[in-house]
């Protein structure tokens, strides 16, 4: 579908748009107006970009959100961020790649994610590394990745191979 919306948008207008607005311009307008909101409030964050990425891409990942989890991976690589990290996001259990704030985070995420409660030692677990404000934040990243990733799923919207596309452009 994006293959398609860059095609007209070339043919057009003479130029691309970014993936994003692409993806914007396939959305009603309200979703625009409340992606943008959520786009401010985002840039606000305390969090490192880095742990804000691993949150959403878990969530992405739980949900199986084809497309989040592309530009998710596709905003790493454009931020030069460990690949290898996001490769090994199955096992941050377990890999010596995650710290143990990193783990403790991720399985808060995967608690709120998939079974929609979090176990009290969870939390503890997670409140012993992170701030009640980047505590209110790893849940704002929750809800708004679960926002994201249930219209994506409900309106059909897969993978546009956008990490591809970024690591292309990396390479160049």
């Amino acid at each position: 579908m994006l293959k398609l919306a860059y095609y007209f948008t070339r043919k057009q207008f003479g130029k691309v748009l970014t993936p994003v607005k692409v993806h914007s311009a396939r959305l009603p307008a309200a979703f625009g107006l409340f992606y943008a909101k959520i786009g401010k409030l985002d840039q606000k964050l305390t969090l490192p970009p880095e742990t804000v990425l691993l949150i959403r891409q878990q969530v992405a990942r739980l949900n199986l959100c084809l497309f989040c989890m592309d530009i998710g991976r596709a905003f790493a690589n454009k931020a030069m961020m460990k690949e290898a990290k996001f490769d090994a996001l199955d096992q941050y259990r377990t890999s010596t790649q995650f710290t143990d704030a990193e783990r403790a985070a991720l399985d808060y995420v995967t608690e709120l994610t998939r079974d929609k409660k979090v176990k009290p030692d969870t939390f503890a677990r997670m409140a012993r590394h992170y701030s009640e404000r980047e505590i209110c934040e790893i849940v704002w990243l929750v809800a708004s990745e679960h926002l994201y990733n249930m219209t994506n799923i409900g309106l059909n919207i897969h993978s546009d191979m956008l990490c591809d596309i970024s690591k292309k452009r990396k390479a160049v």
